[in-house]
C-alpha cells in the first residue's frame, strides 16, 4: 500500500520573538483553499489566475505534492498577496466585522491654530490608524510653535488647493491635488497652504509606534 502523503506543515516563527522552538505550524495546502475560497474562485479559476494546471493546485490544496517555489511564486501572485503573506498563519479565523461610514457634512470637529481637523469614523474605539480631514488655515512656518511629532506614522493626501509640507531631515516640498507623502511622524513636520484658498488634505495616522 502507498504511504499516505503527510500534509506539507510549514514551520513559522511567531511574530512576537518567541525562541525558535516554540513555533507554529501551517498546512499550506489548507492556507490555499481558504484563500481562494475567501475569493469565491474555483479550482479553474484560481489555477488560471495563478498560471498553474487545476490538476496542480488541485494537488496542493490536497496536500499531494509540495509545491516548488516557482509555483509558489505563482500561487502568490494570483491570489494577489506578497509570498510572506501566503506563509502567514491569520491570528484570528473570524473578522472583526467592523465598519464605520463618515458622511461628507459629518465627522467630529477638533480646531487648532492652524489647522482646521474633521475627525472621521470618530465612534469607532481602539482604532490602529486616526483617519480625519484637515483645512489648512496656516500660511507661514512661524505660525507654528516647533515642530509638530508624535509617535508612528503618517500618510498625507493633497484633497484641494497647494501646500508647502516642511520636515526636519528634508527641504520642504510643494504639493497640490492628487499628491501624497508617507512619512515619520516623530520626524518634525508641519503643513501650510500656499494656495489663495486654504488647501484641505487627508491625514492618516498610525496608532502604533
Amino acid at each position: 500500500m502507498a504511504e499516505k502523503p503527510q500534509p506539507s506543515l510549514i514551520r513559522l516563527a511567531k511574530a512576537d520573538g518567541q525562541a525558535a522552538d516554540d513555533l507554529e505550524e501551517l498546512n499550506l495546502g489548507q492556507r490555499v483553499r481558504e484563500l481562494r475560497k475567501a475569493r469565491n474562485w474555483t479550482l479553474e479559476q484560481a489555477a488560471q489566475h495563478a498560471g498553474l494546471a487545476r490538476s496542480t493546485l488541485s494537488k496542493i490544496e490536497n496536500e499531494q505534492m509540495s509545491p516548488t517555489f516557482d509555483a509558489v511564486k505563482k500561487l502568490a501572485e494570483g491570489l494577489n498577496i506578497s509570498v510572506p503573506q501566503l506563509f502567514t498563519a491569520p491570528k484570528s479565523d473570524k473578522a472583526m466585522g467592523r465598519l464605520s461610514v463618515t458622511r461628507s457634512a459629518a465627522g467630529k470637529l477638533h480646531n487648532t491654530a492652524t489647522y482646521e481637523h474633521v475627525l472621521l469614523a470618530p465612534e469607532l474605539k481602539s482604532k490602529q490608524m486616526l483617519p480625519y480631514r484637515a483645512r489648512i488655515r496656516s500660511r507661514s512656518i512661524e505660525e507654528f510653535d516647533g515642530w509638530v511629532r508624535h509617535d508612528g506614522e503618517e500618510f498625507l493626501y493633497v484633497l484641494s488647493g497647494v501646500i508647502q509640507l516642511y520636515s526636519e531631515y528634508y527641504e520642504p516640498v510643494e504639493m497640490k491635488r492628487g499628491d501624497s507623502a508617507y512619512y515619520d511622524a516623530a520626524m518634525g513636520h508641519n503643513v501650510i497652504s500656499v494656495s489663495q484658498d486654504d488647501a484641505v488634505i487627508l491625514w492618516i495616522t498610525s496608532l502604533s509606534g
